[in-house]
């Protein structure tokens, strides 16, 4: 089943979204200025957030189209790395993403592997051992 889009999207989870979009705006303004001994307005702040909800807006929009373009009901990482093409910077950033999770899904798996053949490992030799206890005391 397709996804509800944003238009569907209640106006009270609107209003959430937004709250928590300006939150962390703000947060990381108060960081960054910081770091740089500036301030940022109410303003100036309420205007970085609104026009990252906006662009946000329009990413999921996208990706929408991209899936639905291909047939899916579901967004993939392909339909997020299409959108980030336009930015060499967060294209780089989420090929990076991208590689490093395929390389932690890979170890996990060698991991599972690993521990599954030390299982198989440890009942065979379980059921080897008493076995071989009564063959030597018979």
């Amino acid at each position: 089943p397709e996804t509800a889009g944003w238009e569907e999207t209640s106006p009270l989870n609107q209003k959430r979204l937004k709250a928590a979009v300006h939150y962390t705006v703000g947060r990381l303004c108060q960081k960054i200025g910081e770091e740089h001994r500036r301030e940022f307005s109410r303003q100036t702040i309420a205007a970085i957030a609104e026009t990252t909800f906006r662009e946000c807006d329009i990413f999921a929009q996208d990706l929408e189209a991209f899936a639905r373009h291909a047939k899916r009901s579901t967004v993939s990482a392909e339909d997020v790395k299409l959108l980030a093409r336009r930015s060499s910077a967060l294209s780089n950033h989420i090929q990076n993403k991208s590689e490093e999770l395929a390389q932690e899904q890979r170890d996990s798996r060698k991991k599972s592997t690993v521990k599954r053949k030390s299982r198989d490992t440890e009942e065979e030799t379980s059921d080897f051992l008493p076995n071989m206890h009564r063959k030597i005391g018979a």
